[in-house]
Formats: structure tokens, C-alpha cells, sequence
């Protein structure tokens, strides 16, 4: 490294964000890049590591740490450090397809796992590429680069998440001709319908999704493979099928009540907003409003927070929202969380702050368990019932105790269930006849994803269940180079 005591002489220092009270009047991002300057600063904290363990991707008891791509983050936070910015942007591109999404919306179990923070904040590693791809769009560096040759191969991807889509920009680049079929009227798939637009514009997503089609990619929105094109035609059509459908089947709350009127999936009240915003800036009031509403979030993670920020945006009444898990700490615990594992902890994310600044205090309740749902006379929500509970282990095993005396009754005219997804969709398995696991997601091998039928792969949330974006792009980007070698025999994909 340029500066082997730079970890010692600069403090942490992210993208910044402009201030709630600001952002929450509009969808614009509620963030921006980091400056030039403080990212090569940023660059500078990184150590030099003996071993680093930012870039190793693996799950330690079920989390993640490190970065899955096998990002080149020591090196690219050198280049930045010495100005080399073209370079270190070849070197976030050899690992990963899409730094732009990564850089915005990954959680950076990288982060977590970067050695300075075991008894510092981390390098910013999240900031730094976010800057340098940003960087890289702002000089014109980064330009379609369609293939020197066509190998006649034809591949069907069903889906156009972040695993349809590293897979498409792979196999492309491999000379194969690729068609990608998604069902909505946008590419994109969660990056555009299930991260708001003040997190993840859906710019950034139609700015690279552009430059794929210019490489030669060929994408065909609404149209619902199973339903508008069945899977006979796209056999027969096909060399060879990859589906990255996701883990779409949401997990709903099993209590009375539950199918009331003003009760909703979470990712039901996100998509309907995002497109009703991309469609008419929310003028035709095809979506599910929070305006002047009591609303209740139930679930603690990144979706429930979401929809914090979007009802925050609509302006409701008033926002809680139930995690079932008890406050963490501040630090991480060293004993049950030690690192590099990502840690867990209390954060206030963007969602939180703005709930607060918007509407008086945190939104949050914590180790509230809902026991049922109360709807007025027409049917409609009018009230939550919740319990207080304790989370322990006993015997290797999680228990959940409710405390009585705790109960209280919330109003409510809008609930949002945000507490997770079960795993894919089944028709289109059921057509294929494809082998699943006993959670239901389809049957294929980490590191081969072959399915039980010839020619058909499956990668990402639909093979592994829900999980990160940074897992969702590696798998993309593996299951591309499998494809590759049915396709050929061999592979030169990276």
C-alpha cells in the first residue's frame, strides 16, 4: 500500500447523506457519492492486510462475511489511493458486472469483515466503489463492448434481477445469443420494484440494463414465461435455460385477521409505489397510500424499513415498527459474534432516521410479537394486538417466550408485513417438472446449478433462497460460466 499508516491517521468518513427533513419531500436519493478527495482518503485506511479477509466471501453460522464476488478490494482501494481511477475500475469490474448496485445497495458484509475493524470503524469499502464506478460513467469509461464473435448458441434467461442479469452480460460476452424474459414491464426485478427509488434509482439500474442491450442482449418485458410463453417453445427455441426468478413467494403472518382490508405484503405496497412514481410521479393513484394513515410495519430488516421511508414520503400519521428480536447492542458481541462474522448490532438506518426527524421519535418496538388483527365493520384494519416476548436458546434451540401483562392494542389503518420470503414461485417448477429442496427452492448444486433436466440451470434466490445481492450477482456470474462450458465443452468466463 501507498501509505502503510493511513488506518492511523484518517477517521472513517461514508457517502454522505443529505439531511431527512430534506430528503423525505421527494424520491430522490437520499444519498451521493463520496468526493474524489475523501475516497482516496478512504483508500488510504486500508492496511495492507497480511491476510485480508474483506474480499473472501463465506458464511460462518449462517451469515455472511466478506464480500461473496471475491471482490479485488485491497487493490482497487490502492489504485484509488494513488489516483488511478481507470484502473481501479477494471479491477471492481473483474469481479463484478454491476458496482453500481453493489455500491448501493449491499449490506458490505466486506465491511465487516475488514480487519481494521476489529478495533477501528472499517474502510468505507461500499463508498470507495460506488465513487470509482461513478467515476468511471462521469469520463465515458465505461461503453458498451459487444463481443468480436457469435458462437450461434442461443440462451434463454427467465428473470432479470442481479442473477438473470450478470448472467445475460457473462454469457453475452461469451459470443451466445441472449434473450431475457421478465415479466414486469421494467427490467430489473427487485433492484427496480423492490428497493424504493430514493435507495436505488431505477436510472441506475435502466443506465447499465442500456448498455447490455447495446452489447447485444435482448430483453422481452412482459412476458410471463409459463403463462404468455410456455416452456415447450422455449425448450425447442433454446440451447439452453437459466432461471433467476428469486425467492418471490413473501412469507405472510399466520394470525387472525391477517386478510383484512388495509393489510398488505410489504413488497405488494413497495412495487405498486414504485411503479405508480415511474408511471405518473404517483398521479394516478394506482398504489397503496399511507397518507394520514396509523401505520404498522411488521418486520425489523431492510424491507420494513423501506417502507418506513415510503410512508414517511406519503406523510402518515404515525409509523411503528415491531422486530421481534430484543435491542442489540451498539458493539458487536465478541463472544457470540466475534469477527469477522458480520455484526450484529442496533442500526439506525436511513428509514429510522427519517421516521424520527418526520414524525418525533424512533419507530421502532422491539420483542413485540403481533397476536392478532381487529378490523371494524366493514372490514377493514382498525387495530393490532401484540405481546411482548423473550428470544432464548434452550437445548441448541431458538424459544420464543411471551411475557404476560405485556399485551397492548395498537390503532392501525395500514399494516405492511415485510418479515421475509419462503422461496420461488412453483408453477413454472411444475412445468418443467424440476427436482426442489425441502424448502421448496430448485434442486441444483452450488458450483454446477445444473437442474435435473438437461439444459436447464437455475442460480441465485431461487436455488439458494432469499439472500444478498452480492450472493445473488456471484451466482449470476457462476452459473454463466457452467452454461458456457454445456454450451462448448469449456469455458474462458472469469
Amino acid at each position: 500500500m501507498g501509505n502503510h499508516t493511513g488506518f492511523m491517521q484518517y477517521e472513517r468518513k461514508a457517502q454522505p447523506e443529505r439531511k431527512p427533513m430534506e430528503r423525505i419531500r421527494d424520491w430522490n436519493d437520499y444519498t451521493a457519492p463520496i468526493h474524489d478527495k475523501d475516497a482516496q482518503i478512504q483508500g488510504a485506511r486500508c492496511m495492507s492486510c497480511g491476510v485480508p479477509t474483506c474480499h473472501v466471501g463465506m458464511e460462518i453460522n449462517g451469515v455472511t462475511t466478506g464480500c461473496p464476488l471475491n471482490h479485488l478490494i485491497p487493490e482497487w482501494n490502492h489504485l484509488v489511493y494513488e489516483g488511478k481511477w481507470r484502473e481501479a475500475l477494471d479491477r471492481a469490474h473483474a469481479k463484478n458486472n454491476f458496482p453500481e448496485f453493489t455500491g448501493i445497495a449491499c449490506p458490505a458484509p466486506c465491511e465487516g469483515a475488514c480487519v481494521l475493524g476489529i478495533s477501528d470503524p472499517p474502510v468505507a469499502i461500499k463508498s470507495i466503489e460506488r465513487a470509482i464506478v461513478e467515476k468511471g460513467f462521469e469520463e465515458g469509461w465505461i461503453t458498451p463492448n459487444p463481443p468480436k464473435f457469435r458462437t450461434g448458441k442461443k440462451v434463454a434467461i427467465v428473470g432479470s434481477g442481479p442473477t438473470g442479469l450478470a448472467a445475460a452480460a457473462q454469457l453475452n460476452q461469451a459470443g451466445h445469443y441472449v434473450t431475457v424474459f421478465e415479466r414486469d414491464d421494467r427490467v430489473g426485478g427487485l433492484l427496480t420494484y423492490g428497493i424504493p427509488e430514493m435507495k436505488l434509482s431505477y436510472q441506475v439500474v435502466k443506465r447499465r440494463v442500456d448498455i447490455l442491450e447495446q452489447e447485444g442482449v435482448t430483453f422481452k418485458t412482459n412476458t410471463e414465461v409459463g403463462k404468455d410463453i410456455s416452456v415447450k417453445v422455449l425448450k425447442s427455441e433454446f440451447d439452453a435455460i437459466i432461471l433467476a426468478t428469486g425467492a418471490t413467494v413473501h412469507r405472510n403472518i399466520d394470525v387472525e385477521g391477517n386478510q383484512l382490508k388495509g393489510v398488505h405484503l410489504a413488497m405488494d405496497f413497495l412495487h405498486q409505489n414504485t411503479k405508480s412514481l415511474l408511471d405518473s410521479n404517483l398521479s394516478n393513484d394506482q398504489y397503496i397510500s399511507a397518507e394520514g394513515k396509523d401505520v404498522i410495519v411488521i418486520g425489523g430488516g431492510d424491507t420494513g424499513t423501506d417502507c418506513l421511508a415510503t410512508a414517511v414520503r406519503h406523510n402518515c400519521k404515525s409509523l411503528t415498527q415491531f422486530d421481534i428480536y430484543e435491542k442489540k447492542g451498539t458493539e458487536r458481541d465478541d463472544a457470540t459474534n466475534p469477527w469477522p462474522q458480520y455484526p450484529i448490532i442496533h442500526r439506525v438506518e436511513y428509514g429510522h432516521k427519517e421516521a424520527a426527524s418526520s414524525l418525533g421519535k424512533d419507530p421502532r418496538a422491539f420483542a413485540v410479537m403481533t397476536t392478532k388483527f381487529v378490523g371494524d365493520e366493514s372490514g377493514r384494519i382498525k387495530e393490532v394486538h401484540t405481546i411482548n416476548v423473550r428470544n432464548k436458546i434452550e437445548n441448541g434451540k431458538k424459544v420464543r417466550e411471551e411475557i404476560k401483562g405485556t399485551e397492548k392494542v395498537w390503532p392501525a389503518d395500514l399494516v405492511l408485513i415485510a418479515i421475509g420470503f419462503t422461496g420461488p414461485e412453483q408453477y413454472l417448477l411444475d412445468q418443467l417438472n424440476l427436482e426442489r429442496n425441502n424448502n421448496s427452492t430448485v434442486k441444483a448444486a452450488y458450483g454446477e446449478y445444473k437442474t435435473n433436466v438437461d439444459g436447464v440451470f437455475s442460480a441465485g434466490d431461487m436455488r439458494r433462497g432469499q439472500s444478498l445481492i452480492v450472493w445473488a450477482i456471484h451466482e449470476g456470474r457462476e452459473v454463466a460460466k457452467e452454461c458456457d462450458k454445456y454450451l462448448m465443452g469449456e469455458s474462458d468466463l472469469p
